[in-house]
């Protein structure tokens, strides 16, 4: 288990950090319903009423006496009732929409909505350039079990990793809380908000995933898989033996050491972090799965 991450298959732009976490792009991606641009409403239908006609009675025609026939009673035909002009109600106002911007110049839209809408503690997490772009790349390496360090989306824990020397080397528990500010982002959003915002800014997520070589609307499936990934890592009963490489550590036993990086990032967040996070995730896989 490496404490370094691992290089991305696709870079586009220079590190803004040197370390990752695994799963906090989903957010990036969703940014937050918060963010979401109100689509135009439809405009109210007014329902014609029209009034109903009248009838009016039948007059009867009497010949003189004098006049050998009698004809039967004639009926003067009726009057046809105009018809009511009905009232008609203003229409409500539709709400302007505001275009989406174009890839290039989204991170001001993005970065000010977050701004607007998320606390300072939050926005000081956040990598703030080229932030559609880094998601994609940084979920397209994560989909593949990789982790794309130079597109992490968010600043890295200012704490350091520590290990606990014993009769056997583990983490150290206080290297678990390190993730905790992250995690609690992750977890106060919804998965309703998360699918919402990605559906707003999909067809920008889209463009980007075109960009490094892919297919137009092939990101949805990259995104559900990436999900899943993270959903299959295993979950360690107790400490994990690690062995010490040089200035780095690695899991004792293969089984842990061989996972995908994506994997093994998801690990060192400690149980109960991952606990939170996976749940997350199944919650937003649902979403997704629903649409």
């Amino acid at each position: 288990m490496s404490d370094k991450p691992e290089a991305s298959d696709v870079q586009k732009r220079p590190p803004n950090n040197n370390l990752l976490f695994a799963v906090i792009i989903l957010i990036v991606v969703a940014c937050a319903a918060a963010f979401v641009l109100l689509k135009p409403s439809d405009e109210t239908s007014t329902r014609t009423e029209v009034e109903q006609t009248v009838e009016e009675q039948p007059m009867m025609e009497i010949k003189p006496e004098n006049d050998p026939v009698v004809d039967a009673p004639s009926v003067t035909p009726e009057k046809p009732t105009e018809m009511a002009v009905p009232t008609q109600r203003p229409a409500e106002p539709v709400p302007e929409v505001k275009p989406l911007p174009t890839l290039d110049e989204s991170d001001s839209v993005v970065v000010a909505k977050m701004d607007e809408y998320l606390s300072d503690s939050v926005m000081s997490l956040m990598v703030t350039d080229d932030v559609i772009r880094r998601g994609v790349v940084f979920i397209d390496n994560l989909a593949k079990g990789k982790v794309a360090a130079k597109h992490t989306p968010v600043v890295k824990p200012e704490e350091k990793f520590t290990v606990t020397e014993g009769d056997i080397l583990t983490i150290d528990p206080n290297s678990y809380e390190r993730y905790t500010p992250y995690v609690k982002i992750f977890t106060s959003m919804s998965a309703a908000q998360a699918v919402r915002m990605y559906d707003e800014y999909k067809p920008l997520i889209n463009n980007a995933y075109t960009e490094i070589g892919y297919g137009d609307d092939e990101f949805n499936q990259t995104l559900e898989d990436a999900i899943d990934l993270l959903l299959d890592t295993p979950e360690p009963e107790g400490d994990l033996p690690l062995l010490r490489d040089s200035v780095t550590f690695q899991y004792a036993f293969s089984e842990w050491e061989d996972l995908p990086a994506a994997q093994k990032q998801l690990l060192r967040m400690g149980p109960e972090n991952m606990k939170k996070v996976k749940a997350a995730l199944r919650n937003i896989k649902a979403q997704l799965e629903s649409k």
